[in-house]
């Protein structure tokens, strides 16, 4: 799976949790990109995107990404 698959198939997950259509994530996105990226549904999104790739995060994983880049490089570790 190459970068741009997990970009692409990320983007459905957000639009599909923040019900925006309009939402394109790259590296440097970040809760702060968009509007409705609170605690609540950070926690969601995680679930729908561990759900996407079929893998779990572990618990310093997910409190150590600082953006969607790092989630990406987190996903291709573990789809080789």
């Amino acid at each position: 799976m190459t970068k741009e698959e997990i970009y692409e198939r990320l983007n459905h997950v957000f639009q599909d949790i923040f019900d925006d259509e309009s939402i394109t994530v790259n590296a440097d996105t970040t809760a702060d990109d968009i509007e409705d990226w609170d605690s609540l549904e950070h926690i969601n999104l995680i679930v729908a995107i561990e759900q996407e790739f079929n893998m779990k995060f572990n618990m310093n994983e997910v409190t150590s990404m600082k953006n969607v880049g790092e989630m990406v490089d987190i996903i291709l570790s573990r789809t080789k």
